[in-house]
C-alpha cells in the first residue's frame, strides 16, 4: 500500500458555548461610571460653590432685581409694613399703620406711599425681610419754612462715616470674633450670609447637644444673619430653626441686591455692624448701639480718640498703655454683644476674663502686635459710673422746635425719647434765619449796654444789676389762607417748659381784652335779637331787674339814628363806667374792693375805649359785672328768675327740678374734665384746682381717702403745701375736724371750696375706676339732692340768697368760659370772680395771640400751624409722606366785633398803654403799618398771716397785630422769690418790641417772605383801620403796686375774714349751708391765711338793694356804688362769705403760675 493513503482524522471538538452579549449591564456600568463621574464633579462644583458662591450669585442676584418698589402718589394699594423687630420698632416703621390713622385725624392727608412689586409683595407675604440700603444712623430731622435744618437728632450719635474709616486692627479684631473670612479678596461673589464650615460646626454641635444637653455649641451665625437677627427678628432674638432660615435667605437676598459682586456689601456689613450693634440700654440714656455710642457710654472713652490711637503704629510708653486700653474696651464690646445685658452689667467679671483670652488668641493669630498684647492687658478695664457721671445726650432742640416736637409726639402717641429715634423728617412753618436773630436779640438783653442801647435801662424798665434774671418769650404769626402759620417761637429759659404754650401766667391787663371781646360780642348778640324790633315793642321787652345790659341795648336801639350793628358796637364803646374803687363788690363768695394804677384815675368816669388804652381797672371790674348779671338772666328758665318770687307755689317743685337738672349738668361737666384719667391723676387735677390751705387740702383728702391715718395726711400737707410746716398737734385737729362722719358731702364741698359734685365724683370714680357715665348718674341721684337741699329751706332767706347769688356767679362764669374757649382760651375753667377781669384766671402768650389772630382775620379762627408736612422712612420700601389738609377757618366772632376790637386795640398804639410803639414799623417805601395791640402787668403773690406778701412771678405782655397778616405777644418775666425785687411793667416789652423792628420788619412786607408759604398760599389782603382814632387820653404806663414813685395800691386786700367752720355736730337744717358750685378749679385762699380785717356787711334784701334799676337806665353811663344788694353775711355761728381771687397785680389773690 502506497504511503500516499490519507490517514483517517479524528472528529473534530465540540465548539465552546457562545457568550451572550448584554447591553444593560454595559449600560449600568457606564451609569455607574457617570454617576462617579458626576459625584466627582458635583462634589468639585459644590465644593467651588461653596468656595465662590458664582451659582448663587448669579441665580440670587436675578431674583433680587425683581424685588422692587416705587414712590407712587397718593394712598398706595401694594405695601406691607413690618410687624416686628428691634430697628424696625425703633425706626418707627412698625408703627407706621397706626401714624397714618392718627395723622389722618388730625387734618393731615397722605400724599405719598411706596408701592411694591407684586414679586416684592410675594416675597414679604412669606415672611422675608424686604432687601434694600438699611440706614445705619438716622433720626428726626426738623425743617424751617424753607427746608433749612433747625433740628437734627441722629442716632447712634456715634459712628463711622464709611469703611475707610473703620481702623484695620478694629476690623480684623471683628472678624476674627465674628466671620474670619468675611473680607476675602479672592472670592469676590461670596454669599456673606453663610460660613459653611462654620454652620457645618454648628449644625454637629446642635446635633451633640441632643446627647448631651450641657454640650457648648458654637453659633453658625455670620455678621450678615446677625444683622438680620438684632434688626428685624422678633425681639432681635432666634426662636428657632426656621427664624435661622428666614434670616440666612434674607441675608442673601440683601447681600445681592446690587449684583453678584459682594465686596462692597461685605465691607458694609463691618461698617453696619459696627455702627448698629446693640449693646444693652444704660441709665438715663436709653437703649446703647453701635460701638461708638458703646465706647462713651460704658467706659466713658471718646470715641474719636480711639480710633486716632487704634490706625496708629504701635507707639511706645503711654502711648502703647493707651493704645492697649482703647483695644482693650473695643474687643470687650464685640464679645459683650452676645450677651449684652449679661456682660455689660452683672458678668463684667467674665467679660474681662473672655477679653483677656481673645486678646491672645489675636496676637497668636497675627493680628496685633505682642507688645500691643501685653499692653491692652495690663489695663484694667474699667466702667463708666453711670450714677455719678450720667451718660447723656446732648441736645440744644430750641423752643421753637421743642414745640413742634411735643405737638408731633402727641399726634403721633409717642414720646420725645421715641420720636427722636424715628426715621422722620417734618417741615415747620418756623422761619429758621428770623427765629435764630430774634432768639439772639433776647439773649443778648441781659447785657447791660447793649439793653442800655435798646432803651430798656430806667424808671419801670430793667435794672443792669439784675437784668440776668429777666426772661423773655416771644411769638410771630402769619396769617394765610391756609391757615395760621407760627414764624417764631422763643424764650429765653433754658428749661424744657415752653413759657408760650405750657404755662399758665396771671398776665394782668390783657385779661381785659377777653372780657371787652365778651362784651362786644353780647351787643352783637342783642342787636341780632332786638333791632328788628320797633321802639313800642322795644318797650314791651320784659328785662330782668338787674340786666343793665340788656336794658342799655334796648335804650340805645329805641333812640339811635343809626341802629346798624357797627354803630351800635361804637357807642358800646362810648358808654362810660366809674372808675372809683371806693365801692365793695360781693364776688367769688366774699366782699372785695380793686383799685387802680393810678389813684388819678379814680375820679375819672372814662368810655369803655379810653378805659383800655389807659388800662384803667375799675371800669372793667363793673363791666365784668354786666356780663355775669346779663348772663344769669338769659337762660330760659334761669334760677335767678325763679328766685325773684318768693310766694311762687310752685317754687318746690322748680327747686326740686332745677336740683337734679343742674346737678346732672355738672356731673357731665365733671365727667368730661376727669375723663380718661386714672384715679392718681384725678386726684392730682382736683388738688391742682385748689387754693391750698390746710383746711381745705384736709378736707379733701379726708373724704378720698377716709381709712388713711394721720401720717397719711402729714405727709400729704407736707407736699402740697411745700415750706407751711405744719404742728404734729395741728395735723391732728386737722384729721379728726375732717373726719368723714364731720361733714356731709355740701358742708365739705362748701370747706373745700370745690364743687361738692365734683369732689363726689372724684371719689366714686377713685373707687370705681371702670364706672360709666350712666352709672355715675344713677349713684348720685341722692348726692345731687343733697347738694341743692339747702334751697328748699326758708329760715334765713337772706343768707340762702347770697349763696344763691354765688352760685348763680358761678353758672354765669362757666357759660362765660364757654366763650372764651371758643376763642382759644386755654384752661378748663375760669375763676368765678369779677378779679378775671384783671387776669386772676390766668393766660398763656400764645393764648393770647390766638386770639388776636382771630381779630385779624375778621372773626374766623384758622388753624395754627407749626407743621406743614410730615415724611417717614425716606429712601427705603416703607416711605410715606403727609401734608397738612387746607384749614378751613371757623367763624366764631362778628366781622363787626372784630373790626370794632382792631380799632379799640390800635388807640391803645397810638394814644395808650404802647403809645411809645406807634410809627415805629415802616416797610422800605416809607410806609406804615397799622398796629395794635394791649399790654398788661402781672405781680403773682401769695400773703399768709399778715407777713409780706410772697412773690411767685412777675410778668409784663404786649399781644400785638403788626399789620394786616402778623401778630403775635411778647412776655417779660421773674419767676420766684426774687421776682419782688423788680418794678418793670409793661412800657417793658413794648420798647423791646419797638427796638426789634429793623429785625423783624423785613419779613413783614405783603410777600416778602414768600418762600415760606405752600404754593396754594397767596398774600391776601385785609382790611384794618386806616387810621387810629385821634382822641388824646391822658394815660401813663401801667404801674404795680409797691412800684417806685408811690403808686396806689392796685386794690386793697379783700375785707372779709372767714368765719370759723361749722361745728361737725350741727345739723345741715339749722343753717349751715354748703359751698355753691364754685368752679372746676376752685377759688381763692381763705381769707383767715390772708390776714385781713374782717367788715360785717349788713343785712340788705335784695328787693331792697341801692342800686335798683329804675325804668330806664341813664344810656352810656355806669354809676358807682352797688348794682345789686350786697348779700348779707351768714348768722352767727354760720358760715360766712368766703374771698374770692382780686384782680391781677394784687396781693394774696392770685392762683400759682403753672
Amino acid at each position: 500500500m502506497s504511503s500516499d493513503v490519507p490517514t483517517p482524522q479524528p472528529a473534530l471538538q465540540a465548539a465552546a458555548p457562545r457568550r451572550r452579549f448584554r447591553p444593560f449591564r454595559l449600560f449600568g456600568a457606564l451609569i455607574l461610571i457617570l454617576v462617579l463621574v458626576a459625584l466627582v464633579a458635583g462634589g468639585l462644583l459644590l465644593a467651588h460653590e461653596l468656595q465662590t458662591s458664582r451659582l448663587q450669585a448669579r441665580e440670587i442676584s436675578r431674583f433680587a432685581a425683581k424685588l422692587d418698589y416705587e414712590r407712587v402718589a397718593g394712598r398706595s394699594d401694594a405695601v406691607r409694613y413690618p410687624q416686628h423687630g428691634p430697628f424696625d420698632q425703633r425706626l418707627g416703621y412698625t408703627e407706621l399703620p397706626r401714624f397714618i390713622e392718627r395723622l389722618e385725624a388730625r387734618g393731615f392727608e397722605l400724599t405719598a406711599q411706596t408701592r411694591f412689586s407684586p414679586d416684592l409683595l410675594d416675597y414679604v407675604d412669606r415672611g422675608l425681610f424686604p432687601p434694600y440700603r438699611e440706614k445705619t444712623r438716622t433720626g428726626l430731622d426738623v425743617l424751617d419754612c424753607r427746608a433749612g435744618p433747625l433740628y437734627d437728632f441722629r442716632y447712634p450719635y456715634r459712628g463711622y462715616a464709611d469703611f475707610a474709616a473703620v481702623p484695620p486692627v478694629v476690623a480684623q479684631a471683628l472678624l476674627f470674633i465674628e466671620n474670619r473670612d468675611l473680607l476675602d479678596e479672592s472670592r469676590p461673589t461670596l454669599n456673606p450670609a453663610v460660613d459653611w464650615v462654620r454652620f457645618a460646626r454648628a449644625a454637629a454641635a446642635q446635633v451633640g447637644r441632643m446627647v448631651k444637653e450641657d454640650l457648648d455649641a458654637p453659633g453658625g451665625s455670620t455678621l450678615a444673619t446677625q444683622i438680620e437677627k438684632y434688626r428685624h427678628s422678633p425681639d432681635g432674638i432666634t426662636y428657632d430653626a426656621r427664624e435661622k432660615l428666614r434670616q440666612m435667605v434674607s441675608a442673601s437676598v440683601r447681600a445681592y441686591r446690587e449684583g453678584e459682586q459682594t465686596l462692597p456689601v461685605r465691607r458694609n456689613l463691618v461698617l453696619d455692624y459696627l455702627n448698629t450693634v446693640p449693646l444693652s440700654a444704660a441709665p438715663g440714656h436709653g437703649e446703647v448701639n453701635g460701638l461708638g455710642d458703646g465706647l462713651w457710654v460704658w467706659f466713658g472713652a471718646d470715641f474719636d480718640r480711639v480710633n486716632e490711637l487704634l490706625s496708629a503704629p504701635d507707639g511706645e510708653g503711654d502711648t502703647l498703655k493707651a493704645q492697649g486700653l482703647a483695644l482693650r474696651q473695643v474687643v470687650a464690646l464685640m464679645i459683650a454683644h452676645r450677651r449684652p445685658s449679661w456682660y455689660l452689667a452683672r458678668g463684667r467679671e467674665e467679660l474681662t476674663r473672655t477679653t483677656d483670652a481673645y486678646l491672645r488668641l489675636l496676637t497668636e493669630a497675627g493680628s496685633i502686635s505682642a507688645a500691643m498684647r501685653d499692653a491692652a492687658l495690663s489695663q484694667p478695664l474699667l466702667f463708666r459710673d453711670l450714677v455719678a457721671n450720667p451718660a447723656v445726650l446732648p441736645a440744644n432742640p430750641g423752643k421753637g422746635t421743642t414745640a413742634v416736637r411735643a405737638r408731633l409726639a402727641g399726634m403721633l402717641g409717642t414720646s420725645l425719647y421715641s420720636l427722636d429715634r424715628l426715621d422722620a423728617e417734618v417741615d415747620t412753618t418756623l422761619h429758621g434765619g428770623l427765629q435764630q436773630a430774634v432768639g439772639a436779640y433776647l439773649n443778648r438783653l441781659s447785657d447791660v449796654d447793649f439793653a442800655r442801647s435798646q432803651g430798656l435801662i430806667g424808671d419801670r424798665m430793667l435794672n443792669p444789676a439784675t437784668l440776668g434774671a429777666v426772661r423773655y418769650s416771644f411769638t410771630l404769626v402769619e396769617r394765610t389762607p391756609g391757615g395760621n402759620r407760627v414764624r417764631v417761637q422763643t424764650d429765653t429759659t433754658d428749661q424744657p417748659l415752653d413759657i408760650n404754650e405750657g404755662s399758665k401766667l396771671e398776665l394782668g391787663s390783657t385779661a381785659k381784652l377777653r372780657v371787652l371781646t365778651t362784651y362786644l360780642e353780647i351787643v352783637a348778640e342783642l342787636h341780632g335779637r332786638l333791632a328788628e324790633l320797633d321802639v313800642p315793642a322795644l318797650r314791651q321787652v320784659e328785662v330782668a331787674r338787674q340786666d343793665n345790659l340788656t336794658r342799655w341795648a334796648i335804650d340805645h336801639l329805641a333812640t339811635a339814628s343809626d341802629r346798624s350793628l357797627p354803630a351800635m358796637l361804637e357807642a358800646a364803646l362810648e358808654r362810660r363806667f366809674s372808675a372809683s374803687p371806693a365801692e365793695n363788690f360781693f364776688t367769688g363768695g366774699g366782699v372785695h374792693t380793686f383799685g387802680n394804677f393810678n389813684r388819678s384815675d379814680d375820679a375819672r368816669e372814662p368810655t369803655l375805649r379810653e378805659a383800655l388804652q389807659a388800662s384803667i381797672n375799675l371800669p372793667f371790674v363793673r363791666l365784668m359785672r354786666e356780663i355775669v348779671r346779663h348772663t344769669m338772666y338769659q337762660v330760659p328758665g334761669s334760677t335767678a328768675q325763679l328766685m325773684e318770687d318768693a310766694e311762687d307755689p310752685r317754687r318746690a317743685e322748680y327747686l326740686a327740678r332745677f336740683a337734679d337738672r343742674e346737678g346732672q349738668t355738672f356731673l357731665r361737666r365733671f365727667w368730661r374734665k376727669y375723663q380718661g384719667r386714672s384715679p392718681e391723676e384725678m386726684r392730682t387735677l382736683l388738688l391742682d384746682g385748689l387754693r391750698a390751705s390746710a383746711e381745705r387740702l384736709a378736707a379733701v383728702f379726708r373724704y378720698l381717702e377716709p381709712e388713711a391715718p394721720p401720717e397719711a395726711l402729714a405727709a400729704f400737707l407736707g407736699r402740697r403745701l411745700g415750706d407751711a410746716q405744719l404742728s404734729e398737734s395741728r395735723i391732728e385737729q386737722l384729721y379728726s375736724r375732717h373726719a368723714p362722719e364731720a361733714f356731709d358731702l355740701p358742708d365739705r364741698g362748701y370747706v373745700a371750696r370745690v364743687h361738692p359734685l365734683e369732689l363726689w365724683l372724684v371719689g366714686y370714680r377713685m373707687r370705681n375706676p371702670q364706672a360709666s357715665l350712666s352709672e355715675a348718674v344713677a349713684a348720685s341721684a341722692d348726692e345731687r339732692q343733697a347738694v341743692y337741699r339747702w334751697l328748699f329751706r326758708t329760715r334765713s332767706r337772706s343768707a340762702q340768697d347770697s349763696r344763691i347769688f354765688t352760685m348763680l356767679e358761678v353758672e354765669a362764669f362757666l357759660d362765660i368760659h364757654r366763650r372764651w374757649a371758643r376763642l382759644g382760651y386755654p384752661f378748663g375753667h375760669l375763676v368765678p370772680s369779677l378779679a378775671t377781669a384783671l387776669g386772676s384766671s390766668g393766660d398763656r402768650p400764645a393764648a393770647l395771640a390766638e386770639l388776636m389772630g382771630i381779630i385779624v382775620n375778621d372773626g374766623v379762627r384758622l388753624s395754627t400751624r407749626r407743621i406743614d408736612r410730615v415724611r417717614f422712612a425716606t429712601d427705603t420700601p416703607y416711605e410715606i409722606a403727609f401734608s397738612v389738609r387746607p384749614g378751613v377757618g371757623e367763624r366764631v366772632m362778628a366781622p363787626e366785633v372784630a373790626a370794632a376790637l382792631r380799632g379799640a386795640l390800635s388807640d391803645v398804639v397810638e394814644s395808650g398803654t404802647a403809645r411809645r410803639l406807634a410809627g415805629s414799623f415802616r416797610l422800605a417805601d416809607g410806609s406804615a403799618l397799622t398796629l395794635g395791640g394791649k399790654t398788661g402787668t402781672g405781680d403773682n403773690r401769695i400773703v399768709i398771716g399778715g407777713r409780706p406778701g410772697m412773690a411767685l412771678n412777675r410778668t409784663a405782655t404786649f399781644v400785638f397785630y403788626l399789620g394786616p397778616h402778623h401778630f403775635g405777644s411778647l412776655t417779660a418775666y421773674v419767676i420766684g422769690p426774687n421776682a419782688a425785687a423788680y418794678r418793670f411793667t409793661s412800657g417793658l416789652p413794648v420798647q423791646i418790641l419797638k427796638s426789634m423792628a429793623p429785625v423783624l420788619v423785613p419779613h413783614l412786607a405783603p410777600g416778602a417772605d414768600i418762600a415760606c408759604l405752600p404754593v396754594e398760599d397767596l398774600p391776601l389782603p385785609l382790611a384794618v383801620p386806616a387810621t387810629a382814632n385821634e382822641r388824646a387820653v391822658p394815660v401813663d404806663e401801667e404801674v404795680l403796686p409797691g412800684d417806685a414813685g408811690g403808686s396806689p395800691p392796685v386794690e386793697s386786700a379783700p375785707v372779709m375774714v372767714e368765719p370759723p367752720l361749722p361745728d361737725p355736730a350741727q345739723s345741715a337744717t339749722e343753717g349751715v349751708l354748703p359751698a355753691a358750685p364754685l368752679s372746676e378749679g376752685g377759688v381763692a385762699p381763705d381769707a383767715a391765711d390772708v390776714g385781713v380785717v374782717a367788715s360785717p356787711v349788713p343785712d340788705i334784701p335784695a328787693e331792697e338793694g341801692t342800686d335798683a334799676a329804675p325804668p330806664r337806665a341813664r344810656a352810656g353811663r355806669i354809676d358807682a356804688g352797688p348794682a345789686i344788694p350786697v348779700p348779707p353775711t351768714a348768722e352767727p355761728g354760720l358760715p360766712g362769705s368766703v374771698p374770692a381771687p382780686g384782680p391781677a397785680e394784687s396781693a394774696g389773690t392770685h392762683p400759682p403760675a403753672e
